[in-house]
């Protein structure tokens, strides 16, 4: 199977690209990234890519018979969408403009990229004929509601991060219906774990800072809750989604269904950093956003009866795995 994954650079797509190639019999995969948060470098040392190719503007792109090729391209550019996703079997279109913040503060940049650019890469999939698109979407288009959130919850998405999410999952199941293209939305919980090195989330920002010295900033009172997903959790979905017979224009989300909030995460992490000789958790307060929901967690159940597909590990165990990682990549 030839797999196309934009924004393969980054956390997710890194650790997904890795799995793929170590299967018994390695995927043949393709990224579009633009390298806008991370580079070519840092790519390419941070994984076991041993047969990776970086694929210039006049070579074919699935002609190599190198296992990764790497593109350097953006999804907002149709030209690029349409040279990457001609001879693609399956596309994982991770690309986006990530985050609420960012999404407040450009709010047409972050329209452009999410809307727009999973537009393109829909188009792109039509002309391929692929045999399954898989979107990433997240919990935003849901905004405020009463948790858990399923996926019969009416979306009232309070940010444009969670507007533009809404309308990539809405043009998934319009192509799904309009155009026979094959699309499974997955609405990914709060991903936490080993390459988040560059990750926004609230696990990888108070590991960093605390391993870089500064106090922790926590927006709020720490009380409101999230459900902490860990990412080889996350690429077990995704592959299943990719391969599975589920149905076509479906949604899911993708969980743990169990809240945590950010004061119970941080006891757990200064648990950790002291066992590992580290100093003491510093803490100070932010301001939360308006936009920032207060609780938030997840039912996986039709997940799990569509794809046979659970969250297996624990909060406990994968911060574990996450701060080592942290503390080897920081040594390195």
């Amino acid at each position: 199977m030839k797999w196309l994954v934009t924004g393969g650079a980054g956390f997710v797509g890194s650790n997904l690209i890795s799995e793929l190639l170590s299967d018994e019999d390695p995927q043949h995969v393709v990224v579009l990234d633009n390298f806008s948060a991370s580079s070519f470098e840092e790519f390419s040392a941070t994984a076991p890519l041993d047969r990776v190719e970086r694929i210039e503007a006049d070579a074919p792109v699935w002609g190599s018979s190198r296992t990764l090729g790497i593109v350097e391209g953006d999804i907002r550019d149709m030209d690029a969408v349409s040279r990457v996703t001609q001879g693609a079997d399956i596309i994982v279109h991770l690309a986006a403009n990530t985050g609420v913040a960012p999404s407040v503060e450009n709010p047409r940049l972050d329209n452009e990229m999410n809307v727009g650019g999973t537009l393109n890469m829909l188009e792109g999939a039509r002309a391929a004929g692929v045999s399954r698109f898989v979107f990433a979407s997240s919990g935003a288009p849901a905004g405020i509601c009463e948790p858990p959130i399923t996926e019969d919850i009416s979306p009232r998405p309070i940010s444009p991060y969670g507007a533009s999410k809404l309308a990539g999952e809405a043009y998934c199941c319009a192509y799904a219906t309009s155009f026979g293209v094959p699309t499974v939305a997955l609405r990914f919980s709060n991903i936490y774990g080993p390459r988040s090195w560059r990750k926004g989330s609230v696990v990888a920002a108070f590991i960093r800072q605390a391993l870089a010295g500064e106090p922790i900033t926590v927006n709020g009172d720490g009380s409101q809750t999230r459900d902490f997903i860990h990412v080889n959790d996350l690429t077990r979905a995704i592959r299943l989604a990719a391969t599975h017979g589920a149905a076509s224009g479906e949604l899911y989300q993708i969980s743990t269904g169990r809240e945590t909030s950010v004061n119970e995460l941080l006891a757990l992490l200064e648990e950790r950093f002291a066992a590992a000789g580290l100093p003491s958790i510093e803490r100070r307060s932010g301001v939360r956003a308006p936009a920032d929901v207060l609780r938030n967690f997840a039912d996986a159940s039709k997940a799990a009866q569509d794809l046979g597909w659970r969250a297996q590990k624990d909060l406990a165990a994968g911060l574990d795995e996450t701060l080592d990682w942290f503390l080897n990549y920081v040594k390195t």
